[in-house]
């Protein structure tokens, strides 16, 4: 069975992705650390066989404490539903906070605490047009260690809205353990910031990754640069697409932690995705640091452009070479439609 610790939380400064083992829907436990990386656990097939149980009985304390909004019986009421989208905010005190954290120094600092060996043959450094929408995501994890995932930003009607990882903002399973002090750096490079940085406003992820560790996706909404532009004013943003059938071509973009290059340049990898316990996973081995980089379909190499179809997720225990994502469909749409409204 499978299980994911979330090394984006790790009380070590590892950046985070998942590692998952064949098996239906993998479910993370983020209080166990192995290696850099989430990884498996024998506990898994009692959890996964109990996951029914806990979810009615889950089911049915919300109904004890939700409102009544419609009568569904004689003397009975329905209540409301759980709201599928959770979001966490920072305070403008916070956000000014986490800007001045962020110095030149502690993000070089940053990238040299890992060693997650060497660059796999797969993952090659992107060479091309500038991604000025890709870019890494630094923050403080839950155990106050620092570290980074990557992020995306795309198009949305605020203009601000960042795509990642779930991993990459909270611990799965857990709705206290969340990330602070979190910034997006598009286009980083061997210490470079040509656009800036954007402090991390709110973060949308789904309910279920909180409650119970599925649907590793989130979406931010970043707070304009210091001369008030908001973020695709400044660096365009990708298409974003969802239910979109499993297919085609895909590259996919990330800053891991492998060396020499240890988040410091860009890395892509190209393959043809195949549906696989209900993820998407093609042949790559990017590893932690690379979580939440873009899954982009119809990429120009000489534009730079795609459509974001998922995010780097997990990497399977079975196939180290192989990166797991999710199947963006109606939960992600409204996770990403709370953002960009936001």
């Amino acid at each position: 069975m499978s299980q994911i610790i979330d090394s984006a939380n790790r009380t070590g400064g590892f950046p985070g992705l998942a590692v998952r083992t064949g098996a239906p829907r993998p479910l993370p436990a983020p209080t166990e650390e192995t290696s850099a990386m989430p990884t498996t656990s024998p506990s898994m097939i009692r959890r996964l066989r109990s996951r029914a149980t806990v979810l009615a009985v889950a089911g049915t304390a919300l109904a004890l404490v939700a409102p009544a909004t419609a009568t569904a019986a004689a003397g009975q009421t329905r209540a409301a539903a759980p709201d599928p989208v959770s979001v966490l905010s920072y305070t403008a005190k916070e956000r000014r906070t986490a800007l001045a954290y962020w110095t030149p120094a502690r993000i070089k600092a940053v990238g040299k605490s890992v060693d997650l060996g060497p660059t796999g043959p797969k993952a090659k450094p992107w060479r091309g047009t500038t991604l000025k929408t890709v870019g890494r995501l630094f923050f403080v994890n839950a155990s106050g260690a620092d570290t980074w995932c990557t992020a995306t930003a795309v198009k949305s009607a605020n203009r601000s809205a960042v795509m990642t990882a779930a991993h990459c903002v909270r611990r799965g399973s857990s709705p206290v353990n969340t990330n602070t002090d979190m910034v997006f750096v598009p286009a980083y490079g061997k210490g470079q910031q040509p656009y800036g940085a954007f402090a991390v406003r709110s973060a949308m992820t789904p309910r279920t990754w909180e409650t119970d560790s599925t649907d590793d996706l989130s979406t931010l909404v970043v707070d304009p640069d210091k001369k008030g532009r908001k973020l695709t004013d400044v660096v365009g943003g990708q298409a974003v697409a969802f239910n979109r059938a499993v297919g085609g071509t895909i590259s996919a973009f990330g800053y891991s932690a492998t060396r020499p290059q240890r988040g410091e340049e860009l890395l892509r990898c190209v393959g043809k995705p195949k549906k696989k316990h209900g993820l998407q996973a093609i042949s790559c081995d990017l590893t932690g640091g690379s979580s939440g980089g873009p899954w982009l379909a119809d990429f120009n190499t000489t534009t730079g452009k795609g459509v974001l179809v998922s995010v780097n997720s997990s990497l399977d225990s079975l196939t180290p070479t192989e990166m797991q994502a999710e199947i963006m469909g109606a939960l992600a749409k409204k996770v990403y439609d709370r953002a960009q409204r936001a």
